[in-house]
């Protein structure tokens, strides 16, 4: 990278009003309503519609999905080089990254003539179709995150409003999550691919009244930004570490839930969308309670408060037989609201972070690589963008080698299920709680823009 990057201010001098939420918040309704596709649904439809091998498709949306994240930090540094050129620019250019998008969300879901045919010989033709539409949605849908979320990171303020910030957007995304696992069921993919078209317009239209972060002017010294440098960042390291075990315990359920309810629950499939609309319904309502407990206890107990909940949730989920569908919708919902806290907490704590490195900076206590939110959001999304890889490339995989195919009800494979549904997650909820704890000290004082101790700094 060659240019040099300003410095950030906080743009908060007023108070944050509901028409900066609606324009800062909007786009993520649009955002999340692709993401639960693309993520969750898109196993599950190409698997039973098209009878594509629990294998093939997990190797696919592996590569892609890794590919999707290794490129995050490129598209990182690309969102800090259009801020420094002003805010329009990274609105023009995320307009124009939102046509390609929803193109790639049609084809996707809409492949052309026979290619959807359930014959062995299409498979390879279906799946090169799937793979270059998902690479062109990816890329899309990273580079409009990454600097939706880096905006938002850049307008500062203390941890009750930068938890503010996050909880607009990410209750916009719940929002989507809910219209998008609701509307499939009820009017069918053509409507709600439609309604995602006209929502990511929509949001993309209202950017224009969030507030516009600060920008200071740079200075001679300002050396170019590393898009290595974040990995040298021993707090955003910790961090970092945390926010991966802990999306790889929601990425794996994410990724099996339809299957779990199908043939585990062996629940209808009018049943289907009740799940998930609880699930996503309650994590809605749950964030403004997430964001008060934030202001009590702060954002690491919170986050940790979180864990603990979702542990005990599924726990319980492993108990679970063929027609527990009340149990699972309480369930649902409880799991839902634990969901509140993984959305509100971490991007707070790391936008915390960030607003500390742009105050030193501005002091000449920090070097100006610390200022690139941009990068820094590559790499999170990259992380959580490898979970979900992770989740899709080794699960399906395993559990097709343990003995389960969708539609079984042999002994063998629903137990393969049930370990990799229930138990798993518990496993990695239980160690990310224990690194959050480890690295609670690191993360609070990065988060209040303490020094750390040398020790720590590496």
């Amino acid at each position: 990278m060659t240019r040099t990057l300003p410095a950030v201010a906080s743009s908060l001098a007023t108070p944050w009003r509901v028409r900066d939420g609606v324009g800062y918040g909007a786009l993520g309704l649009p955002l999340a309503f692709c993401a639960l596709p693309l993520y969750v649904v898109l196993p599950n439809h190409y698997a039973a519609q098209f009878g594509v091998p629990l294998a093939a498709l997990g190797l696919l949306l592996l590569l892609v999905r890794c590919f999707d994240a290794l490129v995050d930090p490129w598209l990182g540094g690309l969102a800090d080089r259009l801020q420094a050129r002003g805010s329009a620019r990274v609105r023009a250019v995320c307009a124009a990254a939102g046509v390609v998008l929803a193109l790639a969300f049609v084809a996707l879901f809409f492949p052309p003539g026979d290619l959807g045919s359930a014959t062995d010989s299409r498979y390879g033709a279906l799946l090169v179709w799937a793979g270059v539409a998902l690479v062109l949605a990816y890329t899309a849908y990273s580079l409009i995150s990454v600097a939706h979320q880096a905006w938002g990171a850049r307008l500062g303020g203390d941890e009750a409003q930068r938890a503010r910030i996050v909880g607009w957007r990410e209750g916009f995304g719940l929002l989507g999550v809910v219209l998008a696992s609701a509307l499939p069921s009820w009017v069918g993919l053509p409507v709600s691919t439609t309604v995602f078209v006209v929502t990511l317009a929509l949001g993309l239209w209202l950017w224009r009244w969030a507030p516009t972060p600060v920008m200071l002017a740079p200075t001679a010294a300002t050396p170019p930004v590393n898009l290595a440098a974040p990995l040298r960042d021993g707090r955003f390291v910790r961090l970092l570490a945390v926010f991966v075990i802990n999306g790889m315990a929601s990425a794996v359920p994410a990724t099996l839930v339809l299957f779990f309810v199908q043939d585990r629950l062996q629940a209808s499939p009018a049943q289907e969308p009740l799940f998930l609309l609880a699930y996503f319904a309650c994590a809605a309502m749950a964030i403004p309670l997430w964001l008060r407990l934030v202001g009590r206890i702060g954002l690491v107990r919170a986050w940790g408060a979180g864990m603990v909940l979702s542990i005990a949730v599924f726990a319980w989920a492993s108990t679970l037989g063929a027609g527990d569908i009340a149990a699972f919708l309480v369930i649902c919902a409880l799991s839902g609201a634990a969901l509140g806290g993984d959305l509100a907490c971490p991007p707070a704590l790391l936008a915390g972070q960030l607003q500390a490195d742009a105050n030193a900076t501005k002091t000449g206590a920090a070097p100006a690589d610390k200022q690139a939110a941009g990068a820094y959001f590559g790499w999170w999304n990259m992380a959580a963008k490898l979970s979900l890889a992770l989740a899709a490339g080794v699960a399906l995989p395993l559990l097709g080698w343990a003995g389960y195919e969708p539609g079984t009800r042999s002994e063998q494979g629903l137990l393969a299920l049930t370990l990799a549904y229930c138990v798993l997650p518990c496993v990695l909820k239980a160690l990310a709680l224990a690194a959050l704890l480890a690295y609670r000290r690191t993360i609070t004082q990065s988060t209040l823009g303490l020094p750390l101790p040398a020790s720590q700094a590496a």
